[in-house]
């Protein structure tokens, strides 16, 4: 266990931020954000709801647009050093779709029953903007200022390209983050039980990067019941097939060095995943649920999603497409381009759809050590983990203004909560209790930060 250090502040949480923060995301989930992507989505009632909070907090919220109905919301709290570098906490207000039927309440209901909130958004992040929301708040109500500016951002279309969101304040109003060199959003510092009396509580420290691919075959178009060679269907589907059973190569990270060293040692395993012949696979195996951190982040992929030809069965078209959902990791895009090239072969053509880079953060700094020592103030028995996500957020548009990014949205669940299966799942739900405990780590993290 390691030893918090004299630089914490005071617990600034009161009973008010408490009840706030689950009312805040019950609210929240009550305004449907739901982005089905290609634009259809719109934010700004939710966009709304959070800048009247921040304008009763005393805050000058700003409300800005790419596109309109797709909000996004920036405000700055003003520290006490001027001199000092300033931090970005930023969240998402849309969410993925939901079927209702599929659930056992109205996902949009944000109701609370049995110390439960449930909803879309209850852990992707309509939870995490709520407790933004009440720690600012309750700084307000007790005069509390943090060393250095925050700046608290709530964006548009994280779910999708973000192009209406983070990339667009990035791009557009960088001068509304400025000072900010960290940033904290999601996903991170959440519990994973992986043996009976074992808490980890993952921080991200790293991304994959987004290559989202189009991939598109010609050929010659004919009769369905003549040969044809030039089948552009044919040639698709064969590219398809390889990218699908490729295997990609084991690349380790620094974050997920330092995530696999970390869960060997509690496993009492001492194990150098630098060494020359270090097995991947077995240690993986011995790390029983644990492995599930770091297993989607130790190589590239591409899986493919979608196909698209033709326009009556007997009638051979002469363009094919496809779609593929390619992830890289620090330092593996010239890889991920030059594979790509190798397995769609001279008769495909592939295109990024959407591209954004693969991110890493320090993990033996102050940051990451004052996020450690927040989530182990509140729960003595944690074990904090770094990890590389094997997905996107936010933060990689937040990059190009040089904010380093970690994923810090901090809940204790209890055993048999499978926080993985939620996100973006059925029945997404999250726990009144552990909205408390992030109410009071983030308020740490952030003022001692």
């Amino acid at each position: 266990m390691h030893t918090v250090t004299s630089e914490v502040p005071v617990d600034a949480v009161d009973r008010t931020a408490l009840d706030e923060v689950v009312e805040f995301t019950s609210g929240l989930i009550r305004i449907d954000t739901t982005n089905r992507g290609g634009g259809d989505c719109r934010e700004r009632p939710a966009a709304e709801y959070a800048a009247e909070r921040l304008a009763a907090a005393g805050l000058e919220p700003v409300l800005l647009e790419r596109t309109p109905g797709r909000t996004n919301v920036v405000a700055r709290v003003e520290g006490a050093d001027p001199t000092a570098e300033a931090l970005l906490v930023h969240g998402h207000l849309d969410v993925v779709p939901a079927e209702a039927a599929d659930w056992s309440a109205d996902p949009f209901s944000g109701e609370v029953r049995d110390g439960v909130v449930w909803g879309r958004g209850a852990v992707d992040m309509k939870n995490t903007d709520a407790m933004v929301l009440a720690v600012v708040r309750a700084w307000a109500r007790a005069g509390v200022k943090p060393r250095r500016d925050i700046v608290v951002a709530f964006t548009a279309d994280e779910e999708d390209s973000a192009v209406d969101g983070s990339g667009f304040l990035a791009d557009r109003h960088p001068h509304l983050f400025e000072g900010c060199t960290e940033g904290i959003g999601e996903s991170g510092a959440f519990t994973v039980h992986t043996a009976p009396g074992r808490a980890l509580y993952p921080i991200a420290a790293g991304e994959r990067g987004t290559a989202w691919l189009k991939l598109t075959a010609h050929g010659t178009a004919g009769h369905g019941s003549k040969p044809n060679k030039a089948n552009a269907v044919s040639r698709l589907a064969a590219a398809v097939a390889r990218i699908g059973a490729h295997e990609w190569p084991v690349r380790l990270t620094g974050t997920v060095v330092a995530c696999l060293t970390e869960l060997a040692a509690l496993q009492g395993l001492p194990v150098d995943p630098r060494a020359p012949g270090f097995d991947l696979d077995a240690l993986l195996g011995r790390l029983g649920p644990a492995a599930a951190l770091v297993e989607a982040t130790v190589r590239n992929s591409a899986n493919p999603t979608m196909l698209s030809a033709g326009y009556k069965l007997n009638v051979i078209p002469g363009q094919a497409t496809a779609y593929v959902d390619g992830r890289t990791l620090p330092g593996g895009e010239a890889e991920f381009i030059a594979t790509l090239d190798e397995l769609t072969g001279p008769d495909v053509r592939w295109e990024f759809q959407h591209r954004e880079i693969a991110l890493e953060a320090p993990v033996d700094g102050r940051t990451y050590r004052i996020l450690r020592e927040s989530v182990e103030h509140f729960d003595p028995d944690a074990h904090v983990v770094p990890f590389c996500m094997a997905g996107g957020t936010d933060a990689k548009q937040f990059s190009r203004l040089g904010i380093t990014g970690y994923g810090f949205s901090p809940l204790k669940l209890p055993p048999g909560f499978d926080y993985w299966s939620l996100f973006h799942g059925v029945d997404e739900r999250v726990p009144v209790d552990a909205l408390h405990f992030g109410v009071r780590v983030l308020d740490r993290a952030l003022r001692t930060l």
